[in-house]
This record gives structure tokens, C-alpha cells and sequence, in this order.
């Protein structure tokens, strides 16, 4: 598995047929295709590119919701 620094992720914020990348608890999960991230975008609220985890305290959904996206990394510390 790739290890993507923050800098790296950022390049993958779903934009201009860029692939739709986030973090989260330390995983780089592939976005790409879901129709929750229509242009790197999550509910006009959250953007690909970017680590997610402290965000999510506020979602209102569980975690779980990754479970269905492939973790394709892990993200430098």
C-alpha cells in the first residue's frame, strides 16, 4: 500500500477528472465513482483531498459508511 503525505493527498480532490481520495483514522480511502462525491464534493460540505478525521464526530453517519470504499493507503504521519 502507498503512503500518501497530506500534500500528496490533496492532488486527489476529485476535480477535473482527478480521482476522489480522503482520510480517515489513518487510511487513504478511493471515493472515485460514488455518486455521495460528485466532483470531489460530499454534500456541498466536506472535499476530497483533504483528512476527514475530525470531521466526522459531526457526520451524521457512523463510520461504517467506509466500509464500502477500498482503502488503497495509508497516510504519512
Amino acid at each position: 500500500m502507498k503512503e500518501f503525505t497530506l500534500e500528496e493527498l490533496s492532488k486527489f480532490n476529485g476535480k477535473d477528472g482527478e480521482k476522489a481520495y480522503i482520510a480517515y483514522n489513518g487510511n487513504i480511502y478511493d471515493l472515485t465513482g460514488s455518486s455521495y462525491w460528485n466532483d470531489g464534493l460530499h454534500m456541498g460540505m466536506h472535499e476530497a483531498g483533504i483528512d476527514l478525521t475530525d470531521e466526522m464526530g459531526s457526520a451524521p453517519h457512523a463510520d461504517d459508511v467506509f466500509g464500502e470504499f477500498q482503502v488503497i493507503g495509508t497516510l504519512a504521519k
